[in-house]
Formats: structure tokens, sequence, C-alpha cells
């Protein structure tokens, strides 16, 4: 749809010519003869552009500038202005105004300007959408997405968040595990008791227990005093452990014992103590194929798998990175104290081909860098970092080329098997999450093609 321009000139041979001109170039004017009668027609009706002489009887040029900013900060002014009164015409520029003509007007430099006002506005216009998309979208706090996946997941955790069972959260690095987990916790009855997270895979090996159940004076070097852990601090709350299929096996036992036992015992201890908290868990490895390779015992992973949530990878709902991009532009921009308003179409389109491997905590990053960097109000391409722009994934492009005899697909699987297991330095449980696939079916494909490390 064509800009509507409203025409602000006291001198009527000048509104008559921009008409004219306008006109054949397909925009929508509407022309009036002082900038009072510019406040009344804006009253009836909202323009795209305003397009307003600066030297006029009555309300000047600048006043009216200055009284529709101060109604609509977003509407797009431009200034025409006469030789002798250049400087007044930058000093609007400066208030507000999206730019200056200088007459005599030229009319390649009028219709120039003119398009680059028209496309600012419809960034404006698309932006404000997803503003509001946004606002719709967000049904859990933090948690965005319209995606079905996501959908699904806000189901999921508006029905289970009220009880007590244990929930399993599966899910990439960077997809919200610990959002998910706050906000079971936030819906549910424990909501008014502590919430306690614990990366299993950030804390050495000798210390988890006693971070987990505390630890008694003297029960190892250093502990010169009682301490509780975690799950006496929760009582009545709720634990979130985090890399589960990190803990080591023989913690696995003592933590299946206070799932089931609803107990714990201090490092040195002797007593029993009881404890009432909720297990959340998540992981982002293939646990059943943890327990096949014996690394995760199969009782503790029934009793954390009572519900179970997969979060989506980013590059799963790409119809949700715009308006991601959007919620990360106006968080940061807001803290950060910048004038960044949104992304530049050039900018997003590099965002949606991309295939982000740290999805959304990666999205997040990056926009916080492009606020930073953006020169203007808009974060353009040059803002994001170099992997985004030479990314190709999602660009329609296959990573090979067809051979003129056509391609066997069992050769391509087979390739893409070998290249896996090399990434992976031949270990089934890491290759197979990069081909999507389970433990076990990675297995069979290996037998059945024959693969074996060199």
């Amino acid at each position: 749809m064509a800009c509507s321009i409203l025409i602000v000139d006291d001198e009527k041979a000048q509104r008559d010519i921009l008409q004219t001109i306008l006109s054949r170039e397909g925009y929508r004017t509407v022309s009036v003869a002082s900038g009072q009668d510019a406040l009344d027609e804006l009253r009836q009706g909202e323009f795209d552009l305003i397009l307003t002489d600066l030297k006029m009887q009555g309300l000047s040029g600048m006043e009216l500038l200055e009284k529709v900013l101060a109604d609509n900060p977003q509407q797009c002014v431009i200034i025409m202005t006469a030789h002798g009164t250049i400087d007044s015409a930058v000093e609007a520029t400066r208030k507000g105004a999206f730019n200056y003509l200088e007459k005599p007007l030229d009319r390649e430099h009028l219709l120039f300007t003119l398009q680059r006002a028209c496309e600012h506005v419809a960034l404006l216009k698309e932006n404000t959408a997803l503003h509001r998309k946004l606002e719709e979208s967000v049904t859990i706090p933090n948690i965005i997405g319209e995606h079905p996946k996501v959908r699904e997941v806000f189901r999921i955790i508006s029905k289970i968040a009220p009880t007590s069972s244990t929930v399993l959260i599966y899910g990439e690095s960077g997809t919200g595990k610990e959002l998910v987990a706050r906000a079971i916790h936030d819906r549910s009855q424990r909501s008014d008791k502590p919430f306690f997270a614990i990366n299993c895979a950030a804390i050495p090996e000798a210390l988890i227990e006693s971070e987990l159940f505390g630890h008694e004076k003297g029960s190892f070097t250093g502990a010169n005093n009682r301490e509780i852990g975690i799950f006496e601090a929760a009582d009545g709350g709720t634990v979130f452990l985090d890399e589960i299929g990190e803990m080591n096996v023989s913690l696995q036992a003592k933590l299946l014992r206070a799932i089931q036992e609803k107990e714990i015992r201090r490092v040195g201890g002797k007593i029993n103590i009881p404890v009432d908290v909720r297990i959340i868990a998540a992981t982002n490895k293939d646990l059943e194929a943890e327990i096949i390779k014996g690394q995760f015992r199969e009782d503790l992973f029934y009793r954390l798998n009572v519900i179970r949530i997969t979060l989506p990878a980013l590059r799963e709902r790409g119809s949700d990175i715009a308006t991601l991009a959007e919620f990360f532009v106006r968080k940061y921009s807001a803290g950060l104290g910048t004038p960044v308003q949104g992304i530049t179409k050039a900018a997003l389109k590099l965002l949606l081909n991309y295939s982000w491997p740290g999805n959304v905590r990666q999205l997040e990053s990056i926009i916080e860098r492009g606020v930073l960097m953006a020169e203007g109000s808009m974060i353009a391409p040059e803002d994001l970092p170099a992997e985004v722009h030479e990314n190709i994934t999602g660009s329609g492009r296959l990573p090979f080329d067809f051979p003129a005899d056509g391609i066997s697909f069992e050769e391509l699987e087979r390739e893409l098997i070998v290249k896996a297991m090399e990434r992976a330095d031949w270990t089934i449980a890491k290759a197979a999450p990069l081909l999507r696939m389970s433990y076990k079916t990675l297995q069979y494909r290996l037998e059945k093609f024959g693969i074996e490390k060199p």
C-alpha cells in the first residue's frame, strides 16, 4: 500500500505542484495551507508522512513538528526549507524530523527521500505489529513463542504445575530448561517456598554430594562447620537439577533414595533428615542410551521421567525467531539506554537463515551485541557477528551438488553417519544427537552399513 502524505505549505502553487508529482508516483496526498489545518487533519486520521514547509504564517513548521511529535513520537516528518534557513532545518532534524529538503525542490531528490521515509515507516509498523504479537504470544513470563511445539510446552506446564510429580526436561543447551523449571515452580502450590537450581556438571564430583545434602563438621578436610545442603534449604519447595546426566552413578543412588524415602543424610552424618522437595531434572543427553552404557541408573530414570517435557531447538521453531529477537531488542534497548527500536529486514533475514547451535541463549547474546553496535534506531546486518553472515543453513541450498548419474540415499546416509562419528570421536552417545537419532537407532545403522572406527 502506498504511503499517505500530508502536505503543509502556505503557498498554493507549491502545494499543487507537490500533489501533482506525488499523485503520479502513486502516493495518496492531502494538502493544507497552515500548521493549524495540519493539526486538524491529524485529529481526523493518520498519515504515514508529513511534508511541511518550515516558514509559514501562524504555526511554523518547527512548532508543528514539536506538537506532532509530542502526541506521536514515531510520526515521520520531513521539513522543506529555503536556502537561508538551513540551520533551522538541521535543528529540526535534531528535534526529531526524519530529514529536510532544500527549496527549490529537486524532483529526484524529493522522490528518493520520500522512498526512504516510507521504508522507515514500514519498518516501524512491522515492529509495532511484532510488539503486539509478542504481547499476545507470551503466556508464561520469559518463555516466548507461538510455534506449536512451544504451545505444547505451555500446555504441559499449566497441566502439571499444581502437582508434586517429578519432571524431566529434555533440550539442547540454550533452549531454556531452567526457565521452564521456574515456570513450573511459580505455578505450583510451592511457589511461596524456595526454588534452588544446581548444575550437576559445574560442581566438582567430590563436592556435589555436600552441595545437595550438606555435611557435618569434620566429615572431610575443610569441613570446619556443619552445613545444610540444598535439599534441606529447599524444604517445601523445588530443586532443579540441571545436566542430571553428568551425575556419577554412586550419587544417583543417594538421589534415588532421597526421592523415594523423602529423606536425606548429610555427608558424615548418622541421622536421616526428612525433606519435602519437588524434583525437576534436565538434560541434553539421551538418558536411555546412558542406561545401556551403564552410566545412568534405570530406576532413577523412571523416578524422574514421570512427566517429560521436550524443548524444541530454535532451528525447529523458526517462526518464533522474529518475535524472540524483538523481545530481546526491547529488553536490552531499555536496559542499556539505547535508541534501538527494531531490526532491519536484511538483518532479520540473516537471523532466519542461521542454524542457531546455541539456541535461544545465543540469539539473546547476538541481539544484545546488535543493540550495542547499532548506529541508528535499527539493528542492521553489519551489527551482527561474522558467524551469522557466514552461515548458509536454511538458505535453501543443499550442502552438496547432484552428480550426473544421480545420488544414492544409502550412500549419503552412510557418509553423514561417518562424518558424525568422526566429529564425535567415534562415540555413539555423542554422535546420535548430531544426527537426531536415538542411541539404539545409530547403533543399528552402524551395524547395517558395517561402519567401524578406522
